[in-house]
């Protein structure tokens, strides 16, 4: 714009220069130019601005909040107070150990918090500044209307988007004072310990308790896995002790069955010993085949036929 009011004052024609010369000589024509500039930048980068500051703040927000109004967190902190005396486990393995077994509603206590990662990539100094930066376009939007009252874009502009920075405003105050609220709260200087170093603490905190709880419950299986290695293997040694078992045989209980009858005292069978009775008259009276009648052309008369004293059924 120099050089072109320097080619001006020098009285040289307009039509020598190449046509993006004279389009600036044009351009450099209107009033308040700088400013105007300033109020269409302004414009044009404010969608992004809000796109980028408004989700940066939610988490903000969002982890301060929920890390100062966990109470499950609130009560896990209490246990840190507990000291472990088995060296064999670290401190967090032990308060994960108290944990499931007395406080088992405790085991979801990350799932109160919200944003942590987030939130620890947000600066809010730098999101103030920004947000600082906005109302000062905001105001020069404002001014450069109030000179150009039919400028229906400028009104559209302002109609739009002047609640929509003051709602962002509201909610940078809310975040500063919810941030400082919560590092005051764990005994830390906000202005000391920006997001950066706050909240990778807690992010790293579940991650180590998530870490315990895996270690845990691989430590629980290996446990009951030699447990039942033990368990068989005892089992087995006792079989060996015992010697091999055969399979009694089927004969062998009949004849431990004959020898308790053999044992067992005479018991009379039938009615008014029927059996002895028919045994005695056997041994009295003679024998006589059932094919007597073909050979007793044989048999003398006086002959009698000696029966045995051992004649049993």
């Amino acid at each position: 714009m120099k050089l072109i009011h320097n080619y001006e004052c020098e009285g040289r024609p307009l039509d020598e220069l190449s046509e993006e010369d004279r389009f600036m000589v044009r351009f450099s024509k209107i009033p308040r130019l700088s400013q105007r500039i300033s109020t269409l930048t302004f414009m044009g980068n404010f969608p992004e601005s809000v796109q980028l500051i408004q989700p940066q703040l939610n988490a903000i927000i969002a982890a301060s909040m929920s890390i100062k109004s966990s109470t499950k967190l609130k009560k896990i902190l209490e246990l840190l107070d507990t000291k472990s005396t088995d060296r064999k486990q670290t401190l967090m393995h032990f308060i994960v150990n108290i944990i499931q077994e007395r406080y088992p509603e405790l085991q979801s206590f990350h799932t109160e918090l919200h944003f942590l990662d987030k939130a620890a990539l947000v600066s809010v100094d730098s999101i103030l500044q920004d947000l600082q930066a906005l109302q000062r376009g905001m105001e020069g939007t404002k001014r450069e209307f109030s000179v150009e009252k039919d400028n229906l874009v400028l009104q559209r502009f302002l109609n739009t988007n002047v609640e929509l920075l003051n709602g962002l405003i509201a909610d940078g105050k809310t975040a500063q004072d919810a941030y400082d609220s919560a590092v005051e709260y764990f005994g830390e200087n906000p202005k000391t310990t920006p997001p950066s170093m706050f909240f990778p603490i807690f992010v790293r905190f579940i991650k180590a308790y998530k870490q315990a709880e895996l270690d845990i419950e691989q430590r629980n299986k290996t446990k009951t896995l030699k447990a039942c290695c033990k368990k068989l293997h005892s089992t087995k040694s006792d079989l060996l002790l015992q010697g091999p078992t055969m399979p009694r045989p089927p004969q062998m209980d009949l004849i431990a069955e004959l020898k308790k009858r053999q044992m067992s005292p005479l018991v009379r069978e039938g009615k008014d010993g029927a059996i002895e009775d028919i045994i005695t008259d056997l041994r009295n009276q003679p024998y006589r085949r059932g094919d007597a009648g073909r050979r007793s052309a044989k048999w003398k008369p006086g002959q009698q036929l000696q029966v045995s004293s051992d004649i049993s059924l």
